[in-house]
């Protein structure tokens, strides 16, 4: 109930209003002519993003979201007013997709963004628009133009610099809960964390937003443990910080575990900078830490950071490392943006 990172919902525009039948009738006015107005539009259905939000929670109660009709013509050449909108408003990061859950509507993500989702229908006209020279009292009106209907999804992709990957009880929460103002929950079994987390670093005079997701067993992208669900929510970090648990029978092992997992997620994660770090270095002595160095660093390709996110130990090494990475995946970004230079 505190999470939900996906939804389906129905939106619907508002009808236009019709145009209106009127004859301007006053007294000492011989011929008044029509004076039916037109009818208003009809609202628009709207996807906004704002602040505040960090889940889609609120349209796990509703699903259903329809803008107004525009109201009627009348006579005295009175146009109907304009029906108002529905808006929904979402997080950061939400993606809208159409009713097969793969066509890409809109990514928004950034605050302020908004799109249209169902466009009001026009109002019909009335009858003082169909005057001419030759019919100076026309009898009809336009009906209001209906609006749109559509199903959609919603998937929240959660927006952070960096994201924690690793097998379920590998410090992620608790590394967390060190180096951010969060407070997941903490526990010494497997899959403590069953929904992502997010907060704030703050370190070195900078800031960047950390998130934590689920851990990965063997075989989570066929949907076993908690599955792959939860990666979407890393997909748009810049750097991942992978924690590996110094107390497992085989850090290598473990490391190579989470990077199939990975693998097999495709959408990029595999490809993304990576932060490695053995983790829980306090409750090792020094023959099997390095054992169990010398077995990451072999799976890696790189000598492993060592934390301890309960004594602090290596933590601002590690978030020192992380931003480096943020850094430089910022500037391949610029680069890559940039236009190419032509003499």
């Amino acid at each position: 109930m505190k999470f939900l990172d996906e939804a389906k919902v129905y939106v619907r525009s508002g009808d236009g209003g019709a145009g209106c039948v009127s004859f301007r009738r006053e007294k000492f006015i011989e011929f008044g002519g029509p004076d039916g107005g037109d009818g208003g539009r009809g609202g628009d259905v709207w996807a906004e993003c704002v602040e505040g939000l960090n889940t889609l929670i609120d349209y796990r109660y509703q699903q259903h979201f329809k803008a107004r009709k525009g109201d009627h013509g009348q006579g005295r050449n009175r146009a109907g007013g304009k029906g108002a909108d529905a808006v929904l408003k979402v997080p950061a990061g939400t993606q809208i997709l159409a009713e097969d859950g793969e066509t890409l509507v809109a990514d928004l993500t950034r605050v302020g963004q908004r799109i249209r989702l169902a466009k009001g229908g026009n109002g019909g006209f009335g009858n003082a628009y169909f005057t001419t020279s030759t019919n100076r009292a026309p009898r009809h009106a336009n009906p209001g133009l209906e609006g749109e209907e559509h199903w959609l999804w919603l998937r929240l992709k959660l927006i952070a610099d960096a994201g924690l990957v690793g097998l379920p009880n590998a410090g992620k929460s608790t590394f967390l809960a060190t180096v951010t103002a969060a407070k997941p929950k903490i526990a010494d079994y497997p899959f403590t964390t069953l929904h992502p987390g997010l907060g704030v670093v703050r370190a070195d005079s900078r800031e960047f937003v950390l998130a934590d997701i689920p851990g990965l067993i063997e075989g989570a992208h066929e949907g076993v443990g908690l599955g792959d669900r939860f990666l979407a929510h890393v997909e748009r970090c810049r750097v991942l910080l992978h924690l590996v648990e110094g107390t497992s029978e085989d850090a290598g092992a473990a490391y190579r575990l989470v990077r199939t997992e990975l693998d097999a997620y495709g959408h990029g994660l595999a490809d993304k900078p990576e932060v490695v770090a053995l983790s829980k270095a306090d409750l090792l002595d020094p023959d099997t830490l390095e054992a169990q160095r010398a077995s990451l660093e072999e799976a890696a390709g790189r000598p492993p950071l060592i934390l301890s996110a309960a004594t602090r130990q290596g933590v601002t090494e590690a978030l020192r490392a992380v931003m480096a990475g943020i850094d430089s995946a910022a500037a391949d970004e610029v680069r890559a943006a940039a236009p190419a230079w032509r003499p």
